[in-house]
């Protein structure tokens, strides 16, 4: 079931004045009033006009800059926007305190709705990933394609490394967490979710590493940090155990747009042997398995990442008026096969 608890932060109105977000290059941020909510909108300017619109959502205890990587490789193909889900990044907590998936959604659908922006090509990760499957099953008007990376579908088998995530949601476990952690630095922490999140964390460039710390500095200021995450945590775990139509699984079954699908194979958080599940799942689905990445791809190996995307719309007809050369990436070989 939903978290239905009230707020226990004040108004966005009376927060705290904390460090201003990180901007790459190139992007700007601003802030969209939908109903029940504030949403903080990184996006790029568009190469051109006409480019079909795409929007990212991130994972548990990420934000919009988790996509930087991956945005400008598709300038030309697409006019990126990336959201801070309520209570993340820099958005502030929903009016209603509802950190559960479908109301994530609801938030995602109404920032769809009010842009105008529809159908878009709907990129999500983790947590990301199955609030952007809820929206397509929903509102399928609204999405064009659906790029999945390590989505937080529904496992039998958590791995153990993914538990301790989980247990954010029972009550007491964040407040017991805080008192265990408190003299741990931002960059402990940083290392420490680095560590559960990349397949090599010697990916991260120094550079990457010093902006995550000043993020996490500035994350550990806001007073509503530690319940977005724990209530959000829950909000996985109540839709795990919730069957019939409403289950995820049942929710990928519905969904209509054509789907990249993108796993790691050392992913400690989303089990690899979910990709073939989850290729079967989804009826019009490409899958791309990735040996060495974790469970954040699009940060690891945004190329080929940016490539499987560019062939997904190339498979399903959608012209791809990117102007530049497809060249030879870099990155890791990747396995590639087509299901559902």
């Amino acid at each position: 079931m939903p978290s239905t608890d009230p707020p226990s932060v004040p108004p966005a109105n009376v927060l705290p004045k904390v460090a201003a977000v990180k901007v790459a290059d190139g992007e700007r941020l601003r802030s969209v009033h939908v109903p029940g909510a504030t949403l903080t909108v990184r996006s790029r300017p568009p190469a051109r006009a006409g480019l079909p619109p795409a929007l990212y959502v991130h994972g548990l205890g990420g934000s919009s800059q988790n996509w930087s990587a991956l945005m400008p490789l598709l300038d030309g193909l697409v006019a990126s926007e990336a959201v801070d889900l309520p209570g993340f990044g820099d958005s502030p907590p929903p009016d209603d305190g509802d950190y559960s998936i479908t109301g994530h959604a609801r938030s995602v659908i109404r920032y769809l709705d009010a842009a105008g922006h529809g159908p878009v090509h709907l990129f999500g990760n983790s947590l990301g990933g199955a609030v952007v499957t809820r929206v397509a099953a929903a509102r399928p008007d609204l999405v064009r394609t659906l790029t999945l990376v390590s989505p937080a579908l529904p496992e039998i088998r958590v791995q153990r490394s993914a538990v301790p995530t989980g247990l954010l949601a029972l009550p007491g476990v964040v407040s017991l967490f805080t008192r265990l952690t408190r003299e741990w630095t931002a960059e402990q922490r940083v290392r420490g979710v680095t560590a559960l999140c990349y397949g090599d964390p010697g990916r991260v460039s120094p550079e990457g590493f010093r902006n995550a710390v000043e993020e996490m500095e500035r994350r550990l200021r806001l007073p509503y940090f530690w319940d977005a995450m724990a209530r959000s945590a829950r909000g996985i775990v109540d839709a795990y155990t919730l069957g019939g139509q409403h289950g995820l699984w049942r929710q990928a079954e519905r969904v209509l747009a054509p789907t990249l699908l993108v796993y790691g194979g050392r992913d400690q958080l989303v089990g690899y042997r979910m990709a073939q599940r989850a290729a079967r799942a989804f009826r019009d689905s490409r899958l791309l398995t990735l040996p060495d990445a974790g469970h954040v791809a699009m940060m690891e190996y945004p190329e080929t990442v940016a490539t499987a995307f560019r062939e997904l719309l190339a498979d399903t007809g959608d012209p791809v008026t990117d102007e530049r050369t497809e060249e030879a990436v870099d990155d890791e070989p990747a396995n590639q096969s087509t299901g559902g």
